[in-house]
């Protein structure tokens, strides 16, 4: 992989609008959201940073419809979305990438091909009348493995057999590759090996180059600083005010990280 490339995007019409997006926890150990509010616009990388356990898996559960919100929180180009599951979601563009590859991204003994099933089912017409399209699925599966390198013996080898940069390869190029309005990943190259790392990351900027949106969530700052354009802090269940990336130092994400949400761009 070259460097990474950034050029080529301009952020357009507003596509996703979070408001008063309240949540409870989902476990005793979970983290309840609290008043989110985001917005999110056509060509655009939000990176949403912040340390584990602050409300990240809550966060793309209440957007990916995992967890259904109050009318009105969620809006996708003025649809409301918050009563919908992942299936409506899915439909209309809304789509995301969980943390949890193995087990919540993708079944470990269902083969690459079943996978896509997971997410792409309607939208890419792999299942139709309730009956699936075997080599439809089939032939996606395999150009999401050619598109994304995905190293595998083929379509029919189990997720569970991949290392987990090529599975984290083949999740995001599952997603992309269904051309999302609006796509949500947490932590997109946790633990993966720098070749798939950039690839990941190089397929979210061109997603955006394209004219879609991007959540970025994730722990790892010099991702949130190499691919977004805004960037919020969530802590304890709250979001801050976005602020644009682009002179964004450490320090001062660091005192977004720690809960200094009033910060304004005009601060910095």
């Amino acid at each position: 992989m070259g460097p990474i490339d950034r050029s080529g995007r301009q952020a357009g019409e507003v596509l996703l609008q979070v408001k008063g997006l309240s949540l409870p926890a989902p476990t005793a150990e979970g983290t309840a959201l609290k008043s989110v509010a985001l917005t999110l616009r056509a060509g655009e990388i939000l990176g949403i940073g912040g340390v584990a356990g602050n409300g990240q898996d809550e966060l793309l559960a209440a957007l990916s419809g995992e967890a259904r919100s109050a009318p009105g929180s969620i809006l996708l180009e003025g649809a409301d979305m918050s009563r919908h599951g992942p299936e409506a979601r899915r439909a209309a563009g809304l789509l995301a990438a969980p943390e949890d590859r193995l087990g919540h991204a993708a079944v470990p003994d269902f083969s690459l091909t079943d996978n896509t099933l997971l997410t792409a089912g309607a939208r890419k017409g792999l299942v139709r009348n309730g009956l699936i399209d075997r080599p439809a699925a089939r032939a996606f599966a395999e150009a999401v493995i050619r598109a994304f390198d995905v190293r595998t013996p083929g379509s029919g080898t189990a997720a569970k057999a991949l290392s987990g940069g090529n599975l984290q390869k083949f999740v995001i190029g599952r997603e992309v590759m269904q051309a999302p309005r609006v796509l949500v990943v947490n932590q997109p190259t946790w633990g993966v090996d720098a070749g798939a790392s950039a690839a990941v990351r190089q397929s979210l900027l061109d997603l955006a180059g394209q004219g879609a949106g991007v959540i970025v969530i994730s722990q790892d700052l010099d991702e949130i600083l190499e691919l977004s354009d805004r960037f919020c802090a969530l802590n304890e269940g709250r979001l801050s005010a976005p602020v644009p990336t682009d002179g964004l130092t450490l320090d001062q994400i660091g005192l977004m990280l720690g809960g200094a949400h009033g910060m304004e761009v005009a601060h910095l």
